[in-house]
């Protein structure tokens, strides 16, 4: 059973920031999920929200600023905003990266930039999962880079992330932890795909997922996997 880091440890420390990663590197993930916008001047940020309000000090939507403004700004007033090359740096091949593609036009530059660090710094397309619920995006991701693996994430079908899954030659499906049955999983395996769910953060829940037939649980508290 793959461990997975909900943006970093989320439980443990401020989620999707340099702290959270290493916290669960700390707590030996096999994987750390995080997430990504691209910023007005082009760079890939890491952050979840479309707006800034939640988190930091700032206000508006993020794809409206500059890496050199978000870079001023604070996440609950100690954490810089990373981008995703300065996280990968960060890892350093430590685990594995599960890259959700939050924001629009996403899937291109990400491409880039992980065909750059397999073919320039010793990563390997194995060391990527690749996930969104956007459809555009996961098409468009399909298209620049079949190589690196992909995954469907859902929040309202297993059915329907199957279906895409099948049309963008995913490896894996990413449904929400309640939409989890035997029939459903049993189907996606048949289908050769790889299940990991979310997110799962209570032991009873955790325990329960693990009776299906699932690859990884994506969790706040990945160490309680």
């Amino acid at each position: 059973m793959q461990k997975i880091g909900h943006r970093g440890a989320k439980g443990y420390s401020i989620e999707n920031t340099f702290d959270s990663f290493q916290k669960a590197i700390e707590l030996n993930v096999d994987t750390i999920e995080l997430d990504i916008h691209v910023c007005k001047s082009g760079e890939l940020i890491v952050f979840h929200d479309f707006t800034l309000e939640r988190l930091t000090n700032g206000e508006g939507e993020i794809a409206k600023f500059t890496l050199e403004q978000l870079k001023r700004l604070r996440i609950l007033e100690t954490h810089k905003i990373p981008t995703l090359i300065e996280t990968l740096d960060l890892i350093d091949k430590r685990c594995n990266i599960n890259i959700e593609l939050k924001g629009r036009n996403t899937a291109q530059p990400t491409s880039k930039i992980i065909e750059e660090y397999v073919q320039n710094k010793n990563w390997k397309y194995s060391n990527f999962i690749i996930s969104s619920f956007q459809y555009e995006e996961l098409y468009n991701f399909s298209e620049f880079n079949p190589n690196i693996p992909l995954a469907v994430l859902t929040q309202a079908s297993v059915e329907q992330a199957i279906e895409w899954a099948i049309e963008f030659k995913a490896t894996h499906i990413h449904p929400h932890f309640s939409l989890l049955t035997t029939d459903n999983c049993n189907f996606a395996k048949e289908k050769g795909l790889k299940i990991n769910t979310w997110t799962v953060n209570e032991t009873i829940d955790i325990e329960h997922v693990k009776r299906f037939n699932i690859d990884g649980i994506i969790s706040d508290f990945p160490d309680r996997i």
